[in-house]
Formats: structure tokens, sequence, C-alpha cells
């Protein structure tokens, strides 16, 4: 965590309870509901403020982890007889769901508006190019091969590294093989099945992408070297930082992804490097370290790339991904329908068991990312902002009572039924409502403790 990670944390929750309140407000407002009080957080007020004609207490509360609108309401309290016509119980059922529904409304359209201007203005991300795979990974059983660049995953476009970690999670939690479009490094356009079948619900929470294979490609750049880590086989077979390394074993090493390819397929071999030193050409001895990775068995010599390279493949890999107007709202809804599907799609694997509980997040794990996002630039945090949106509106749709999605589970059944349900079955709801959210708020911490002990 950084210093950004509590007043970030505090703003994007700020922002996503207003944004989600203030649908309910507004809604209330438009079928002439009174409302008595709008309080962003919980707890004991810390400011209060009365104003307009119904003299409605807009409040700041000393726990910032949520809010509430109350509004008039003859279950609550005694409600003057001339103000009778404006209290929520007194509305037909169809009022009711409006007002319930506009809250995670209120979230959807939000992160629809932030996707929107982050596509209209430019979204920077990496090309997705993806390196040679590891050995005894899904990529390199499909044949994916270095400098490929990814068009598409089982027919869904992708522009960026981001789209594609999208597009391999959604199609990971299937466990199914899927197809992968692609352009070779010659221009090529192919067709690659990756079989994914063999995911398990732990490598959703780990590193998905490495148990599949998918991973950077290797610089396409003479093989120069950068700095040696200390008491490795590079440092130690007197290698030096600038070196320009012609051969290995007498086979040409015209790229860095040459050499690296000749060291990692010959570990703990005795090699004879032709090094090329301030115009002088001589040859060194280096056995490569022996490592496993994936459980191959691969060669390592301790040697950085230099960084001049890694910055000018940064700037080779880098894009800006820009819509006109039209086309970047159809882009952020679709995105947010995807995301919203995507989550029901992922609690449900949970509750049966194909996902693991691991990927639960709290609020502290929510507080970290926020932090990072906030130091990696406001477009990233825009990003992060949208995705919690979307993720609050999806929540809170759940059917659960004392959440909006367990308050239109009444109202449906009162649509049915032809008259409200009992007090009865509403207290027993919102006696089970309490204990799964206890239990889901147990998870969550439990998660994030162990996320930010054990990494």
């Amino acid at each position: 965590m950084n210093w950004l990670t509590l007043p970030s944390f505090v703003v994007t929750v700020g922002v996503l309870v207003v944004i989600h309140e203030f649908g309910h407000y507004l809604a209330a407002r438009l079928v002439d509901v009174r409302i008595l009080r709008f309080s962003v957080g919980f707890g004991k007020p810390l400011l209060a403020i009365r104003r307009g004609a119904d003299r409605t207490e807009w409040v700041l509360s000393s726990i910032p982890l949520g809010g509430y609108v109350k509004m008039l309401d003859g279950r609550e309290g005694e409600v003057p007889e001339a103000q009778a016509h404006r209290a929520f119980d007194r509305k037909g059922v169809a009022a009711r769901v409006f007002i319930v529904l506009a809250g995670p409304m209120a979230n959807f359209l939000l992160a629809i508006f932030v996707y929107w201007v982050l596509f209209l203005g430019g979204m920077p991300g990496v090309r997705p190019i993806v390196g040679e795979p590891a050995i005894n990974t899904p990529a390199a059983a499909a044949g994916f091969a270095n400098a490929d660049t990814v068009i598409s995953v089982a027919g869904e476009p992708v522009a960026t590294w981001g789209d594609l970690r999208w597009t391999i999670l959604k199609e990971a939690v299937k466990r199914e093989a899927t197809t992968v479009e692609v352009e070779t490094e010659r221009g090529a356009r192919v067709t690659r099945r990756i079989d994914l079948s063999g995911i398990t619900k732990d490598d959703l929470d780990k590193d998905l992408f490495g148990k599949i294979g998918l991973r950077f490609p290797r610089p396409n750049a003479p093989a120069y070297l950068g700095r040696m880590l200390p008491d490795k086989p590079a440092e130690r077979a007197g290698l030096a930082t600038g070196d320009l390394v012609l051969s290995v074993d007498g086979k040409p090493t015209a790229t860095w992804s040459d050499f690296t390819g000749e060291i990692s397929a010959h570990p703990g071999k005795n090699l004879e490097l032709e090094i090329e030193r301030a115009g002088r050409r001589f040859v060194l001895r280096a056995t490569p370290d022996e490592v496993f990775e994936n459980g191959a068995r691969i060669g390592r010599l301790g040697v950085e790339i230099p960084q001049e390279l890694v910055e000018r493949e940064s700037r080779r890999m880098t894009i800006t991904v820009r819509y006109g107007p039209v086309d970047a709202l159809a882009k952020a809804t679709q995105k947010v329908y995807d995301l919203s599907a995507f989550s029901v799609k992922m609690l449900g694997r949970m509750i049966v068991g194909d996902v693991s509980w691991k990927n639960l997040s709290g609020p502290i794990t929510i507080a970290d990312y926020a932090g990072q996002s906030a130091q990696a630039g406001w477009v990233t945090w825009l990003g992060f902002l949208a995705l919690v949106s979307v993720s609050l509106g999806v929540l809170n749709l759940m059917p659960i009572p004392l959440l909006d999605g367990g308050h239109l589970v009444y109202y449906f059944a009162e649509i049915v039924k032809g008259s409200p349900v009992s007090e009865r079955t509403m207290e027993i709801g919102q006696r089970f409502g309490i204990a799964l959210l206890l239990g889901l708020t147990f998870f969550a911490f439990y998660n994030d403790l162990n996320r930010l002990f054990t990494g």
C-alpha cells in the first residue's frame, strides 16, 4: 500500500455511495416521496445540514462504508395525515420498484459514462503481442509463437493486453477449449485452439496467464547484455553490461530472443559464448543455472535486459485505443453489460463451488487497488471506479433481504399475490439477510487479510 491508499479509497467509496443514493433520492422525488435524510456513511453524524422545502437533512456520518436515503414511511414512524400521500409505503408497487431500482441503475449509468469518457479520450494500453510460451503449457500446445499478435478470442475482438486478459478470463471460467485468432510475425492470420479445460478454480485467483503460458514477447533486438545479477553464472563467467552476444556454442544469436532461447534450452551445460566488447571479439564459457518453470527444466544465466531496450520495447508495444462519440457509447454500454453478466456468473459459480471464494474481495483489497490505480494516474483510477461501480450495482441487485434486490423480491411477490408480504415474512427475511451479509463480510475480510499478509 502507498500514501494514496486511504484518500483514494475514501474518494472512491464516497463517489459511488453518493451516486447510488442519489439514484434513490432522485427517483423518490420524481414520484413525490418526501426525503427525511440523505446520509453518506453510517453511524454518528459528523456534519448535518437541513435544506429545502421538506427540510431534508443532509448528513456526513462517521463510518464511510455506505450510505442511505431515509424516506417518509408509515412502517418506521407516525406519518401526519396531510403527508400520507407522500409516504413511501403508501405509493403503488410500481413507484416503489422504480425507487429501489434507481440506486443500482445509477451505478451502471456512472460506469457507462466513465467508460464513454475514457474511450472517447483514448485508453492507453499494450498491444496484445505474446511471447514464446513456456513448454508444457496450453499456449505451447496450441502452437503460439513469439511475436504473435492476438486479433480475437472466441470471436471477440482484442485491441490491448487488457482486452486479452478479460476475454481469456471469461473463457477460462468455462474450462473448455477456445479459439484464438492471431497474426504471426510474418503477417499471416491463423487460428489457434487453446485448451483451458485444465484450469482449476485456484488458478483463477493466482497467475492465470502463467498457467496458460501467455506472456509478453521477448525483444526482437540485438543481444546486448544489461546488468549482471550478483553471484550468478553470467557474472562468474566474466560477462559485463554492454556485451553483445554473437553466438552460443557456434549458433548465431542475432536477437535477444535467440540468446535467451539458447540459454533456456541448455540448463547445466557448459556453453561457449562469442562476445563483442568495445569492438573486440573473444570467447567466454558459462554454465546456466538449472531452474524449473511450469514443471520444465530450463537454464538461466542471471543477466537482465538493458534498460534502454526495455524502454524502446515499451514504446513499440504501447497503443492508445480511441473511438468516436457514438462508437464510444456503444463500446461503454457493452463493457458494462459484459462486466455485469460476468459478475453474476462468477457469483453463481462461487455458490456451486466451481470458483474459489478467494475471489471475493472486501474493503481492504478495494482500498489497496484504489491506491495503486490512483498512483498509476487518473485514467487508471477512473477505470477502477467504473469497475467497482458495476460491482456495486450487481451486488445490490442480489436477491438478499436488506439489499435492493431483496426489496424487489418482496415487491414482485406483492404483484403476484395482489397484496404486500406479511410483516412476519419480512422479519424472517431480514434475519436471513443479516446472517448472509455477515457471512459474506467475514469471507471478504478473511481474503483481504490473507492477501495482505501472504501476498
